[in-house]
């Protein structure tokens, strides 16, 4: 059976509307970024390497993507978020969409953030918490403000364990892995209540790109090991059919961006065989995600971490 083609996906015009994209440099967040931009969006290139930032706006450019800029983000560093909310709340223009999308992926052995968290549940998780809460008051300004934060497939071995959010007492790489990307599906779902129940007006939703080849298998499993390791996860994207090219894995994520059937709330990914590959579609949501009580506290412990309190 021929492959459906991810143009299929049709992007609504963006004209006007003012996005912002973490981790947009590469893989699923530059293809997001590369496709909102490519439908008129002034689109922020939120990245942690500038240099790598402005090669990518280049390449969006090229492609016919006029409005498009970088901006330094460092998700792992809560003064580098407040830095990046501080310029954009100066400038005053509402935010119509933030796409939290970048991450850290089953780093080997535990390291820790700027603030001293643990690596992937500072960056992935707390680092996106604490941006959503700063840029609050440009999303509440904007006219139908959206939040879509990436969650993955790994969010169903994920445990809350409120008592050990940092892995202190035990670090397993996929353990905390999973532990980040089930708390950024739980946050996306609590977002979306909040903003309902506190007259917020955003409609959040949460996004997963299935099995997709890009730096983050590469990166993180590598971290902190000498050049050339051996890397399991290499040898796994090749399989064929098994996993996608970023153009397919940044569709859940512009879906849930942009279209009017993504409900606040809900959660999109591949449509095929165990949601690993595919155009997108309503997600399984994992058992442990759909616990109201772990979510509310959670989003007490993470406001308590990072010192960023949404308004009640």
């Amino acid at each position: 059976m021929a492959r459906r083609n991810p143009k299929d996906i049709v992007v609504p015009d963006q004209r006007g509307r003012l996005t912002v994209v973490t981790g947009a440099n590469s893989g699923i967040g530059f293809e997001t970024a590369r496709r909102l931009a490519l439908a008129g969006a002034d689109t922020v290139l939120a990245v942690r390497d500038p240099a790598k930032g402005e090669a990518a706006a280049a390449r969006i450019r090229a492609d016919g993507g006029e409005r498009v800029s970088v901006a330094t983000l460092d998700l792992a560093s809560l003064d580098s978020v407040a830095s990046f909310a501080d310029v954009l709340l100066e400038r005053g223009r509402p935010v119509d969409l933030l796409v939290n999308n970048a991450g850290v992926m089953a780093v080997p052995t535990r390291h820790t953030t700027k603030d001293g968290f643990e690596l992937q549940f500072g960056t992935n998780h707390l680092g996106h918490f604490a941006l959503t809460g700063r840029l609050l008051p440009l999303l509440r300004a904007a006219a139908r403000p959206r939040v879509v934060t990436v969650s993955s497939l790994a969010a169903r071995r994920g445990r809350i364990d409120l008592t050990n959010l940092n892995a202190e007492r035990r670090y397993r790489p996929w353990d905390a892995y999973g532990r980040a990307k089930l708390a950024n599906l739980i946050f996306a779902q609590e977002l979306d209540r909040l903003s309902g129940r506190h007259d917020w007006g955003i409609r959040s939703v949460a996004a997963h790109p299935g099995f997709t080849r890009t730096n983050l298998q590469r990166s993180g499993p590598l971290m902190g090991r000498e050049a050339g390791a051996f890397n399991p996860g290499e040898l796994v994207l090749q399989l064929p059919g098994l996993a996608q090219d970023p153009v397919y894995g940044a569709l859940p994520s512009l879906v849930a961006a942009t279209s009017e059937r993504a409900v606040g709330g809900g959660y999109y990914g591949p449509d095929g065989p165990f949601e690993l590959t595919g155009l997108p579609a309503a997600a399984r949501v994992p058992r442990r995600a759909r616990d109201l009580a772990t979510a509310a506290r959670l989003w007490t412990a993470s406001e308590q971490l990072t010192g960023v309190a949404f308004p009640a």
